[in-house]
């Protein structure tokens, strides 16, 4: 027993060592206006410091983008950032665009169209804006305060100026929506001619949005729902039980056709689909039943493989998705076939990858890793002495090396 003990803890350490941590936590605080406006919002419950549990991840030059939903009462800011010539492993988040535009109303006081009310991922585009999805939903694991419709909020980065948000219209909507994720598709210099997709984990759709139009669709196909046969799950020893939906979306390269094609999973599954953009762009086509074909199974990753976020390498189109029961980070090289034996592991850590929630690729091809804890936080408590959440980074092509999506 003590030498698979130690056999194991090996082989935790060797595959950690190959992820850098950049920064880490025990209790995320802010970069608040004075001392004053941080006790008076402790004093309040404004900022409950153990509810504030960062998810999701964006790089854009020297801003590293962090989210923090409003699972609970006592979120200071949803959407922030993170210097990265920072010296301070444990950086003070700056909310973005601004404090202010991420604090709840009180007595009847009106929303700017700047605001962010909670988000759990976001994205930066080829046209340096970032895409938030902002749920509209507070105190998700309490009252349930709806804010807002939910909406695509979307800032010129260059600026840090809103140029747009966009309601989901009622169609887009079923009463068990749930948004969480956002991907964009636009070339450089082609900026008006966005389309970002938005799954909805909890209604089994895909919000399609053009930006040239202002307009959006929803998607339905049986890909899209959960699998009943890997809802059981266990993490940080927690073990819970989940239904969610589509979750994970990545796209990869330009084919001659001028379309992509969309790799997408449910959380709650072990296997990977895939589609051409071609059908999510058309309007007509997409709500089509008789597209449903158009849709492939491009394979079972194995058992316990579910994951949350994924994201594909357009140089290598090695396709990196969590590993929310292994404690890690996984890849597929996309022009091999998807079974156990091409899914390759690239990061295993039982103390610090426990719950690795979201993972973006930069324009520099480093991969960034989040990991939380999340289900500790949502069904027990976190020890606060403990740091419980992390941020990690490699270069794609170190990610890769001695797995099978190491390119031939």
């Amino acid at each position: 027993m003590w030498k698979l003990l130690i056999v194991t803890s090996v082989i935790a350490v060797s595959y950690a060592a190959k992820l850098q941590e950049v920064f880490r936590w025990r209790d995320v605080d802010f970069a608040w206006p004075s001392e004053q406006a941080k006790q008076e919002a402790l004093q309040n419950q404004r900022y409950i410091p153990a509810n504030n549990l960062p998810l999701g991840l964006a790089r854009w030059k020297n801003k590293l983008f962090i989210t923090i939903p409003r699972w609970k009462a006592g979120v200071a800011s949803s959407l922030n950032y993170i210097p990265l010539n920072t010296s301070n492993s444990s950086p003070a988040l700056i909310p973005y665009p601004s404090l202010k535009a991420n604090t709840l109303p009180t007595n009847g006081e009106k929303l700017g169209d700047d605001r962010i009310v909670s988000t759990f991922r976001v994205e930066v585009d080829a046209c340096d804006r970032l895409w938030v999805m902002d749920t509209g939903l507070a105190d998700i694991l309490g009252s349930g305060d709806q804010h807002s419709k939910p909406a695509l909020v979307v800032f010129d980065l260059n600026t840090d100026r809103l140029l747009r948000r966009y309601e989901f219209k009622p169609e887009d909507l079923k009463d068990s929506s749930f948004f969480a994720n956002v991907i964009v598709d636009v070339q450089p210099g082609r900026c008006d001619e966005a389309f970002a997709y938005v799954p909805d984990l909890g209604g089994y759709g895909i919000v399609v949005y053009s930006w040239k139009n202002n307009e959006s669709w929803r998607i339905h196909h049986n890909y899209f729902h959960f699998d009943p046969l890997n809802g059981d799950l266990t993490v940080g020893g927690v073990n819970f039980q989940w239904t969610d939906g589509i979750f994970g979306l990545a796209l990869g390269r330009m084919r001659s056709n001028g379309y992509r094609t969309l790799f997408f999973h449910p959380l709650v599954s072990t296997h990977e689909f895939s589609v051409s953009t071609e059908v999510l762009r058309n309007q007509t086509l997409a709500v089509d039943p008789n597209s449903y074909n158009l849709y492939k199974i491009e394979g079972n990753r194995g058992a316990a493989t579910q994951a949350s976020s994924s994201n594909l390498d357009l140089k290598t189109e090695v396709l990196f998705l969590t590993q929310l029961q292994k404690d890690g980070v996984a890849c597929w090289n996309t022009n091999k076939p998807l079974n156990p034996e091409n899914f390759g592991n690239v990061a295993q850590d039982k103390v610090g990858l426990v719950f690795p929630n979201d993972l973006k690729i930069d324009a520099e091809r480093n991969l960034w890793v989040l990991s939380d804890r999340m289900p500790v936080f949502l069904f027990h408590s976190l020890n606060r002495n403990e740091y419980n959440y992390r941020i990690f980074r490699i270069k794609v092509d170190d990610a890769i090396v001695n797995t099978p999506c190491a390119l031939n």
